[in-house]
């Protein structure tokens, strides 16, 4: 069987942000790859690489002792919606209002978290620090950065209609103090 290339038709005007939601829900990514859209196009990432997966526990079982009522820490894979951006992501890590899950559909709120963490790898780095830091500061309490290549974590707070206000930055093996909705301080010295 010879293999031709098909075309696939396309409309002249760029998709809507809608439009992309659903191509990325359609998507087969290969295993251990994740999609999202992140400067409205469709960026496909490998998942973290395994050392990653002790960080993430660690905090993910120190945030849920502090988590808001009716919220909840996780790291399955889901994809959060921002319209306003028009951007939609998959954080490493996250606290939700579980409200958020009982909807229809593939992609939950943004507007439901209340904490976001991000771990960076060489490829994500940029978009951890830029892209994403200034979406989530509009709207997302709480945004840890977890620099796996500096060994440090940041914590951004005070989301306003200008990004975030407030900033802390500890080595791994400080604490990171993360302020209300939390109010505790993290224990990184596993990290």
């Amino acid at each position: 069987m010879i293999e031709r290339a098909t075309p696939i038709e396309t409309s002249p005007a760029p998709p809507d942000f809608e439009d992309l939601l659903r191509t990325v829900a359609e998507m087969d990514t290969p295993d251990g790859f994740k999609a999202e859209l992140i400067r409205g196009k469709i960026v496909v990432s490998p998942f973290s690489r395994l050392r990653y997966s002790r960080r993430m526990r660690l905090l993910r079982e120190q945030l849920q002792a502090h988590v808001p009522e009716g919220h909840f820490a996780d790291t399955s894979p889901f994809l959060f919606r921002f319209p306003d951006a028009k951007r939609g992501y998959g954080p490493d890590l996250y606290v939700a209002d579980e409200a958020a899950f009982e909807e229809d559909g593939l992609h939950a709120d943004g507007a439901a978290l209340s904490l976001v963490g991000e771990f960076t790898s060489v490829s994500t780095k940029d978009a951890d620090w830029n892209e994403k830091l200034d979406v989530y500061g509009r709207l997302v309490p709480i945004y840890l950065v977890v620099d796996m290549q500096d060994s440090e974590i940041t914590c951004f707070h005070d989301p306003s209609p200008h990004g975030y206000r407030a900033r802390t930055t500890v080595s791994f093996g400080e604490p990171l103090h993360v302020p209300a909705p939390f109010d505790f301080a993290v224990d990184t010295t596993g990290f």
